[in-house]
């Protein structure tokens, strides 16, 4: 019976689970929380890496299901810890290469276990597709206490055997504006690139824009830019949207800020206008009492969609800017010296 569960948990796994598993649950979910999705998380990342870091290991995951995580990044527990080096007789060393003992796991190693198990290339059995090779690393054995195919931190059946350089990720700025971001849709662009043989092409791109997106969503296209040849394969190419200014509305994460003028009367005597709002609706606005100046009004819900709670939207609110007169008549302070 194992000690804890958290490493699999963050896996999805059972503590049954066998290395196929293994190398599935993780691409599912590296490929999910990578920093470069819409949907990622830099820190569940680098713990979901560290999590298959170590139960990809035969001795390490021995270790944590004896001992505890702490135990398998070498911190020996209360009373002594057999396994204290890492559980296997080169020190503690990863499949991949990375020590994860005092020094702790970091982001850098994450990345380049994302990278050795291919990337965004990877295919459904967790390997990439060109990256090691037609069966992923040479044959060796997954899970053996000195690395994969018997060879200490390194891959392949008694060799080493170093991958490809990963393309290239090119950035382009995508401008959209608050009504596109406000309803989703398809935007397309022209993307010249280089082929093959060096020879100049172009395609169309169609990125799909979900509603309630933020100004620097980043959207990935892998294999699609310049072709390079020390890769074997294409660019990454990845959009940022970038907002467009709007001539009323300002957004604040998910709530809109609009500002109604109003003239020194309407702030004095009342008014009864008609506010725009972002979907085209018109909402009747009047006071009949004076309006203090700063202050504003709430609409609850009348703000951008809220795109990791569908259905749900932030507010809208509008301040109101009084137009006070730089200059009054005789007959004007009069009047106001006689009645306030």
């Amino acid at each position: 019976m194992v000690r804890e569960t958290k490493l699999y948990d963050l896996l999805g796994v059972s503590p049954s689970a066998n290395e196929q598993e293994l190398k599935k649950a993780y691409r599912k979910q590296a490929l999910k929380y990578h920093p470069d999705k819409p949907t990622g998380d830099t820190e569940k990342f680098k713990e979901i890496s560290e999590a298959f870091d170590i139960l990809s290991n035969a001795d390490k995951r021995q270790v944590y299901d004896d001992y505890g995580l702490e135990a398998a990044r070498g911190n020996a527990p209360a009373g002594g810890n057999p396994f204290a080096n890492g559980g296997t007789s080169s020190g503690g060393a990863s499949p991949f290469g990375f020590g994860t003992g005092g020094s702790g796991f970091s982001q850098a190693d994450a990345f380049n276990i994302f990278s050795q198990m291919g990337g965004f290339g990877m295919s459904d059995d967790g390997f990439g597709f060109s990256s090691f090779g037609g069966n992923g690393f040479g044959g060796g054995g997954f899970g053996k206490s000195s690395g994969f195919g018997g060879m200490p931190g390194g891959f392949g059946g008694g060799h080493s055997s170093r991958s490809r350089p990963e393309p290239d990720t090119v950035t382009i700025s995508l401008p959209v504006s608050l009504e596109d971001l406000f309803n989703g849709g398809v935007k397309k662009m022209k993307l010249n690139r280089k082929g093959i043989n060096g020879t100049k092409e172009s395609k169309v791109m169609s990125i799909n824009i979900k509603p309630g997106w933020k100004a620097g969503t980043k959207i990935n296209f892998t294999n699609e830019g310049d072709y390079q040849p020390e890769c074997q394969a294409r660019q990454t190419v990845q959009f940022v949207l970038e907002e467009k200014p709007h001539p009323v509305f300002k957004r604040e994460g998910n709530d809109l800020k609009m500002t109604l003028p109003l003239t020194f009367k309407e702030s004095l005597c009342g008014f009864n206008k008609e506010v725009n709002t972002i979907d085209g609706r018109k909402i009747p606005l009047s006071r009949s009492s004076p309006v203090q100046p700063n202050t504003s009004t709430t609409y609850p819900g009348l703000g951008m969609p809220i795109s990791k709670s569908p259905g749900s939207r932030g507010d809208l609110h509008v301040a109101f800017k009084v137009d006070y007169p730089l200059s009054l008549t005789p007959e004007q302070k009069q009047i106001i010296n006689q009645y306030f």
